[in-house]
């Protein structure tokens, strides 16, 4: 199915693309990331424009996102009870809870690529929890510009190589995270510091 999908690329193009991380977005088994790899070559070729593609597949991401948050606040916890009981499920939405309660806003930025399994589980979760909706769309927008960025910008680099790419991705999803991680502890120091300096100062007075 996979080669057939990747043999629609040049067909369907944006269409395809987005529709991809659309489906991907609601946990359905679309191989969108290899998809976006494929639409990243085929604009280094020449038969796609690289911004429309990145263009295509963030949209379908974001909207994917919203659909899912949106019946998330629509069907609550009885939803999320349907989709526990369901096989396979369980320890998927059981991490996602997890990720939601530990990190909230960040949680939803890190599943678009970091944890992008647990990223339709989120949604749900975040619609059901009644979280801030322009919170969610922001945290999300930001998410899926790194998936989709990620993956369009690599399949341009290294067009006709998916495996290559695929590998370097690994590499670079890595670089991020620890990146990310070190900016979150930074702002925590920070913020500690200036708890701390203004404690001290209180106490001087």
């Amino acid at each position: 199915m996979t080669d057939w999908l990747l043999s629609l690329v040049p067909v369907w193009g944006l269409w395809l693309v987005a529709g991809a991380t659309f489906a991907s977005c609601l946990a359905l088994p679309i191989p969108a990331s290899l998809i976006m790899l494929a639409a990243g070559g085929f604009a280094a070729a020449g038969d796609l424009v690289l911004w429309q593609v990145a263009g295509a597949a963030v949209t379908g991401a974001v909207l994917g996102d919203q659909a899912g948050f949106w019946a998330g606040r629509r069907g609550g916890a009885p939803l999320l009870d349907r989709l526990s009981a369901q096989r396979g499920r369980g320890k998927v939405i059981a991490r996602a809870r997890g990720l939601m309660a530990v990190r909230g806003g960040v949680a939803v930025f890190l599943s678009r690529w970091l944890f992008s399994p647990l990223g339709p589980y989120v949604n749900v979760i975040a619609g059901a929890m009644r979280e801030d909706w322009r919170r969610f769309t922001l945290w999300g927008v930001a998410g899926e510009v790194v998936w989709c960025g990620l993956y369009v910008l690599m399949g341009r680099a290294f067009a006709g190589n998916l495996a290559a790419a695929t590998d370097l991705i690994g590499s670079a999803l890595g670089l991020i995270a620890a990146g990310t991680v070190a900016l979150g502890l930074g702002l925590w120091l920070w913020r500690q510091a200036r708890r701390d300096g203004a404690a001290l100062s209180h106490r001087r007075k």
